[in-house]
Order: C-alpha cells, then sequence, then structure tokens
C-alpha cells in the first residue's frame, strides 16, 4: 500500500468515526482581554519553535508543560525561516519578505528584531530582496557563534549570501557564491556551504563582516549517485549530513579549508535490502552531549526521502553504530481531538489511536541540555510529539500547534 493510500485511508476512517462521537460541551470562562504577558528572563532549553506556512507565523512552545507561549509573525514566504534566538542580546530574528501588493508588487526582505521577552518588534534590517525560499525552510539563515553576524542564503537565480551585522544594525557584505548553496555557522566570522560539484566551501569573514576568503574541498561525494541532503547536524564546526543512499558524511568547517572525512553507512546490507531509507523534511537530530545521532527512517524504494517515518533509529556516532530504536507517536488523534471536542488521552481517544495507522513524522529535534527532549512533527499535522530523548519514551503530545509545516526549532 502506497503512503498517499494509508493516508486516505487513515483520514476515511478518522471522519467515520469522528461521526459517531458526541462533541464535548465545556463551561469555559470569559476570556480576559487586555493583558500583555512576559517570557522569563532564563530561556529553557526545552522550548522549541514550530513554524506554520498557512498561518504565516512562528509559535514558541514549551516542551515540559505542552503550553504555548508566544508567536511570531512572518511575511509571504512559502515557510517562515528560522527564528534565530540571541541569548547575549535577548533577541530574536527572523527573516521576512513582503510584497507592497499583498502577494505581487515590489518585493522587500528584512531582518525583523524582535525583544526576546515581550516579542515585541524592536526594530528591522533591510537585506536584498532574493532570500532564497524553500518548503522545510532549512539551512537558510544562521547565527554566527557570537551573535553578531547573521548570513541569509539568497537565490535570484544565482546564489549568493547576504551578511547581516546585527550591532551596527546594517548589512555588510553580500557574499557571491556561485553553485554553492544552504549556510551552516561554524564561528564567529565562517559558514559553511554545499556545492553542486560534490565539494564544499568554507566562507571566511572579515572581523567587520566583509569578505576575507573561500576556501574549497575536493570533491567528497557523488552528485548524480548518491547525493547528500542539506538537511546536517552540527557539533562545533562539524557538521553532519546523510546521503540518499544512507551514508553520513562528516565535514569539519573549522580550519582554512573544509575537511571531508570517508562516510559510513547508517544501514547494513541487509537492511538496504529491506528498503530501509532516510527520509522526511528535517530528519537528522544530534545530541553533542551524548554524541547521538538520530535519524528518522522508512521503507521504501529510490525517490521516497520525502516520506514520513515511523522509527527513529539512533547511533553512537564515535562508535559508528546504532543503539536503540525509537517509535514515532502518531499525532492524528492528537490532532483530530481538540477538532472533534474529545480527550485524545481518553478512553475514545486511547481507541482511535489504536485503530488508526501510524503515517509517521517528517521531522524531529532535539534539545542541547543533560535532560533531551526529542520533538518529532508531521508536516500535515497540527501536532507535536515529545519524547525523552535518552528512553525513547512518549511523554506527552503538543496539540493545536497550527496546520501546516516541517520545521522544528530549538532555541
Amino acid at each position: 500500500m502506497t503512503h498517499r493510500a494509508s493516508l486516505l485511508g487513515a483520514a476515511s476512517l478518522g471522519v467515520c468515526l469522528l461521526a459517531l462521537t458526541p462533541r464535548v460541551g465545556a463551561d469555559l470562562p470569559p476570556e480576559k482581554v487586555g493583558q500583555v504577558m512576559q517570557l522569563p528572563e532564563t530561556v529553557s532549553d526545552h522550548w522549541v519553535w514550530v513554524p506554520d506556512r498557512l498561518f504565516r507565523h512562528s509559535i514558541l512552545l514549551d516542551g515540559d508543560t505542552g503550553k504555548m507561549l508566544g508567536a511570531i509573525d512572518s511575511g509571504v514566504q512559502i515557510s517562515p525561516k528560522a527564528p534565530l534566538w540571541s541569548r547575549t542580546r535577548n533577541e530574536i530574528y527572523n527573516v521576512d519578505t513582503i510584497y507592497s501588493r499583498g502577494h505581487r508588487g515590489e518585493r522587500h526582505d528584512f531582518v525583523v528584531i524582535y525583544d526576546s521577552r515581550t516579542l515585541e518588534v524592536k526594530g528591522e534590517i533591510e537585506i536584498p530582496p532574493k532570500a532564497a525560499d524553500t518548503g522545510p525552510g532549512i539551512a537558510l539563515v544562521g547565527l554566527l557563534d557570537g551573535g553578531r553576524f547573521i548570513v541569509v542564503l539568497n537565490q535570484s537565480p544565482g546564489a549568493s549570501v547576504s551578511v547581516v551585522d546585527v550591532e551596527a544594525m546594517r548589512m555588510v557584505a553580500e557574499v557571491q557564491t556561485a553553485g554553492c548553496a544552504a549556510v551552516f555557522p561554524a564561528g564567529p566570522t565562517r559558514f559553511g556551504m554545499l556545492c553542486g560539484n560534490g565539494t564544499a566551501i568554507t566562507v571566511h569573514l572579515k572581523d567587520n563582516g566583509e569578505l576575507d576568503r573561500i576556501a574549497r574541498s575536493t570533491s567528497f561525494f557523488d552528485v548524480v549517485a548518491d547525493p547528500i541532503t542539506e538537511k546536517g547536524v552540527r557539533d562545533g564546526s562539524t557538521w553532519w549530513f546523510a546521503s540518499f543512499e544512507g551514508l553520513l558524511y562528516e565535514v569539519d568547517f573549522g580550519g582554512d579549508t573544509p575537511t571531508p572525512k570517508a562516510p559510513w553507512p547508517l544501514f547494513t546490507d541487509g537492511e538496504l535490502k529491506d528498503e530501509w531509507r532516510i527520509g522526511g523534511a528535517q530528519h537528522l537530530a544530534y545530541h553533542p552531549g551524548t554524541k547521538r545521532l538520530y535519524s528518522l527512517v522508512h521503507q521504501g524504494g529510490p525517490g521516497s526521502h520525502k516520506d514520513p517515518g515511523a522509527e527513529i533509529w539512533v547511533y553512537d556516532v564515535p562508535a559508528r553504530k546504532k543503539v536503540t530504536v525509537f517509535t514515532a507517536p502518531s499525532l492524528i488523534v492528537a490532532f483530530l481531538g481538540p477538532q472533534a471536542g474529545f480527550d485524545a488521552e481518553g478512553t475514545f481517544g486511547k481507541v482511535l489511536n489504536f485503530l488508526l495507522p501510524n503515517i509517521g513524522v517528517h521531522s524531529i529535534a532535539v534539545t542541547q541540555d543533560s535532560q533531551p527532549l526529542l520533538f518529532v512533527r508531521n508536516a500535515d499535522l497540527g501536532a507535536v510529539g515529545v519524547l525523552d530523548a535518552v528512553s525513547g519514551e512518549h511523554l506527552r503530545d503538543i496539540d493545536e500547534t497550527g496546520l501546516s509545516g516541517a520545521l522544528l526549532v530549538v532555541p
């Protein structure tokens, strides 16, 4: 059965069951209006941004309580770009696109600056109106270490990178990077990119943000036979990228020139024979403290790299081996419950969850603290699952997180 067929079947079954379910009424107290709240001074390690491409905003959620903390708007884009949180400056940066006539007319792109406690706009910096825009929104923007420079990938259709100095409140450079895309921060004045000829580059900036030099690696992956995805994960200046066929590549952008290492396989020959593959929109997560890599997987043939997966395979990176497997929670009932008026954790919700197939998730992200949480998301369901990243225990689901989108961003 194809993924599309199983999804339609699940939706049909869900509609039939919901038609038999009485709406649950509740007496709610009058809502208090005019209240102005502030976020705590200390940013929790267990917060997560959930951008929504239909509502055009990014919601900030608390993974411990499941409560919404706030939201920031995004402009007219395919998907909101990742909000960038500067804990040293107590600011949040978001790259927005607007048009003079709503969805048409003259285009303007901005880095919008928010106060990280009130979520009020403090200012904006205009940048060239060509910021790249993709559905998943992966690796389109980055805050370099130290929190002074933001890099924004441009595509018009040629590739370049806008460098923005948030301390001086101005754009300082546009770096031409023809043939290379995605931005991977690797220091206060350095970031990496992947290129269409199988190489990588390190872009070195001067102390004022202007271009110093660009250094290129040798070719280390085959862009035709087995390309790697841009959905990388980071530990310091080192980034990991997975190929479509399940090879994990390590690239160190810490030196003058990018240094790739020989890849190692995420799947055994037997697992490849059974058609296990990476997949999804944000399919890797990494926890530096435990050196564990989380990989979202599914069973499918070539071309299925965007399909969601119901399993998360966990690897010990130094040992280069799989150590455990987590099951991603099914988020259908968590999404349908508030819409239909029933408790997703109640008896009916548990029965429905048992009857409906697990269609998997598209995205994963892990917090970076000593008691990490693993967030999971299906791009077509407005719910987020929360797992214990050490044991894999399903802790809770957060409902009403929007309608559509794949990106998950841990501040």
